[in-house]
């Protein structure tokens, strides 16, 4: 078995930063230290443990609170003085019960405004609920949520037909073009909905490891109460 490969722990303190991001989203989560003995412990049981400053000792993330993190990933950066958890959350990630450590805007001197995006996706759905509440007259999103899900579900659509036709025979400018425009909205619909980009993610990392012609089989499993005809 190949020997683990070990972070530079600082020659003063012992410790090393590790930052936890949630594997099924991307989302930042926190950032605490390690020394030895916590990456030790981390690799050794497959749960986040850190080290506490404030108290000197060794902990393991929801010892009190129940908030464990399963660590699916370890990496070092380049100069392998940091550490990056990728875990799967059980909870809120902070102690004060937020999802994420990080959620103030230091550029804005905004406070509390939740976890970072974690990609273009959830950047793309906070822009989408902060427009459904503007007027129909001035926003595209609001007039397609007015008009509701006929109306929604139409767009998706024509969208998904235009897809179609550029990935036949198009350019790649334009199979870029029409899917960003089939993944907006998309979203409307989540909005709509009152779902979050959140869910897919999930759902993809739940399908992880399996074989797709066998997860497609399991949704094919006809209804106990229908019958042949």
């Amino acid at each position: 078995m190949t020997a683990p490969l070990l972070p530079r722990f600082d020659a003063a303190t012992g410790l090393v930063p590790a930052i936890a991001q949630e594997a099924r989203t991307g989302h930042v989560l926190m950032l605490a230290w390690m020394d030895r003995a916590a990456f030790d412990a981390t690799l050794a049981t497959g749960f986040a443990h850190y080290h506490s400053r404030s108290r000197g000792r060794l902990w393991k993330k929801g010892e009190e609170s129940g908030h464990v993190q399963r660590v699916v990933g370890v990496r070092l950066d380049c100069d392998s003085d940091a550490v990056l958890l990728q875990v799967e959350q059980t909870g809120p990630a902070c102690h004060t019960n937020a999802p994420s450590c990080f959620f103030d805007d230091a550029a804005t001197g905004t406070r509390n405004v939740g976890p970072p995006p974690a990609n273009a996706a959830d950047r793309l759905m906070t822009v989408l609920l902060e427009r459904a509440t503007l007027s129909e007259d001035t926003s595209y999103t609001a007039k397609l949520l007015s008009a509701g899900m006929p109306k929604i579900l139409a767009k998706v659509a024509e969208e998904s037909a235009e897809l179609q036709a550029a990935l036949a025979s198009e350019s790649d400018a334009r199979v870029v073009s029409e899917a960003a425009d089939l993944l907006y909205h998309v979203l409307v619909g989540f909005v709509q909905r009152g779902l979050a980009p959140d869910a897919v993610y999930l759902e993809l990392a739940r399908r992880f490891g399996q074989s797709g012609l066998a997860e497609k089989a399991a949704r094919a499993v006809p209804s106990p109460t229908s019958t042949d005809t």
